[in-house]
């Protein structure tokens, strides 16, 4: 993937309540409107951001955006998204009209959750990492952070938050490309650049 032309398509959004548990449904949800984000391989999303209101619920925050990662070709396959109501495991959010932003490379990267196969052995987990950091050519140091869980077809995934510091800007770009592990479309391995009050 070109890197001059990996853009974040973002999508202001709109509704009440949001599970935190979404990410599956949001890629369920996006779909069925447009059935080619099942297989699409090149696309990474971001889970939708909110206030944290308790029984497993955020508030969808004025700010709060929908964030499609993708190479900028495929951007008019996306634009039918704006003007469409998602339901998401019974929460309406309403898709507003989307803004393309740039990469921005940064030396340190973070990620909410990242997941890999066989992830719920930490051992292992770290072990894929390094292998998949090192197909990349991205060297750095990582973190681990919370041990997070979340639902896919019913089944508990586990996955952690990660850090990636002292990262060149060429290798802040790729990592934030082409990502880490597996469920990209489902909100994983989703990397951007670190601000202290991200929890790690």
């Amino acid at each position: 993937m070109d890197s001059e032309h990996t853009i974040n398509l973002c999508y202001k959004v709109k509704g009440d309540t949001l599970p935190v548990d979404h990410g599956f449904a949001l890629f369920g949800s996006i779909s069925k409107i447009l059935p080619h984000f099942h297989s699409e391989t090149r696309v990474g999303l971001r889970f939708i951001r909110g206030r944290y209101v308790g029984n497993g619920l955020l508030s969808i925050k004025p700010i709060s955006e929908l964030v499609l990662r993708m190479p900028s070709s495929l951007i008019p396959e996306y634009l039918s998204l704006s003007g469409k109501s998602l339901d998401i495991s019974g929460h309406r959010v309403d898709i507003g009209v989307p803004l393309t932003k740039p990469l921005i490379p940064a030396t340190a990267l973070y990620a909410h959750l990242v997941t890999t196969k066989n992830g719920h052995n930490e051992e292992r987990f770290k072990q894929e990492i390094v292998r998949q950091m090192k197909g990349l050519n991205v060297r750095g140091k990582f973190k681990l952070g919370k041990r997070r869980t979340f639902k896919v077809h019913g089944k508990q995934v586990v996955g952690y938050s990660l850090l990636i510091s002292e990262l060149t800007a060429e290798e802040s770009i790729v990592l934030q490309e082409h990502g880490l592990g597996g469920r990209r479309k489902m909100g994983c391995g989703f990397f951007e650049p670190w601000r202290p009050k991200n929890a790690i």
